[in-house]
């Protein structure tokens, strides 16, 4: 299949600029993927769409401050956004302008209200797609991300026009996030949950079991491939608690309750750790979800509206059937639901069928 087949056609102005009034205020279109129905709601109403004892696997990653703005010699601007520790002081890192800020560059990270000085970033070697492996440094020392968390920008989306606020820096991580992680994107679908959507959604004898995939560049860099199996996912790293593991295996071996994945993020995470009897508890994936794989995990998934020709797109795709998936995009825009990753949701029930 071509990139071009997941193309359709998006209003900029659905584009979400900033979050709903409230976390569980916006709207859920709910998408049945073997009836192929569509029914209109709020995130609001999860606990009577949700099947009764449910398993919920959300993605608890913590959100880090991950772009720096730079200052090179001469006085001109960049950017770098931290990918991952390599655990050695040094980062992976995407820098720009990459024609300038070559291995051996030293440059200033500098607040940009101010443009005062707060550490220096050191350019290191390339890496594989242009990446960079990077220092930041404050007096002599190598900063680890706790340290940058205090100095570095919170990485939302391009299509984001405004800078980070304060309503970002508490609406752009999820209400139950971990304190560690390093995610440069938040896992959006779990940006909708309140403590008291949670508390009601155990209430019908749901379980809450968290997983945590290091959200990176195989979750949101754009496909440029023209074919889908030239398409080369970024790793990203995932972990899964043991209190999570122990809880799911009876439902991923025997399919005793539905579950539902929160995010693609958690869906993706199960999938690459699932090998039919034993769940991977940490580990690494490039899983790329699309049509004609079949899932092995979740019966239902929870998931924000997604980029045209996007990787996220595919993969509704592969749980709907690209005409339904694309029929259910065209009735949100219609609809004028709010797109990406401050914006509405989709519940798609019946995502696989279940084993005879």
């Amino acid at each position: 299949m071509k990139r071009s087949d997941f193309h359709f056609v998006l209003p900029e102005e659905l584009i979400a600029q900033h979050p709903a009034a409230q976390r569980d205020g916006a709207r859920l279109l709910v998408v049945d993927a073997q009836m192929k129905t569509l029914a209109h709601h709020m995130i609001h109403d999860l606990p009577d769409l949700i099947p009764m004892n449910s398993v919920l696997v959300p993605n608890d990653v913590k959100v880090r401050h991950a772009r720096l703005i730079l200052r090179r010699k001469g006085g001109g601007a960049g950017e770098a956004l931290l990918l991952r520790a390599f655990g050695d002081g040094t980062f992976e890192a995407m820098v720009r302008p990459g024609a300038r800020l070559k291995p051996g560059a030293i440059v200033k990270v500098v607040a940009p209200e101010t443009g005062a000085e707060l550490a220096e970033l050191q350019i290191g070697e390339t890496l594989d797609e242009g990446l960079r492996r990077v220092r930041v440094v404050h007096d002599g020392e190598a900063m680890d991300w706790d340290s940058i968390d205090r100095i570095g920008r919170l990485p939302l989306p391009p299509y984001i026009s405004h800078l980070a606020n304060a309503t970002d820096e508490s609406r752009y991580q999820t209400a139950f996030h971990a304190s560690e992680g390093e995610a440069v994107a938040a896992p959006t679908a779990g940006l909708h949950f309140t403590p008291e959507l949670i508390t009601a959604l155990q209430s019908k004898g749901c379980d809450w079991l968290p997983v945590r995939l290091h959200v990176g560049l195989g979750t949101f860099r754009p496909m440029t491939a023209n074919n889908l199996e030239d398409h080369a996912m970024h790793e990203e790293r995932f972990e899964i608690p043991e209190a999570t593991s122990s809880a799911l295996l009876p439902t991923l071996r025997d399919h005793t309750r539905p579950l539902v994945c929160i995010g693609t993020t958690s869906l993706r995470t199960l999938e690459a750790a699932w090998d039919g009897h034993e769940l991977k508890r940490s580990g690494s994936t490039r899983i790329f979800i699309k049509p004609g794989y079949c899932l092995r995990t979740a019966d239902h998934l929870l998931t924000n509206f997604h980029l045209p020709e996007s990787t996220l797109f595919v993969l509704v795709s592969a749980l709907l059937g690209l005409e339904f998936a694309k029929a259910a995009y065209a009735e949100a825009v219609a609809q004028r639901y709010r797109f990406f990753s401050y914006g509405d949701a989709m519940l798609i029930l019946n995502a696989r069928t279940r084993p005879s």
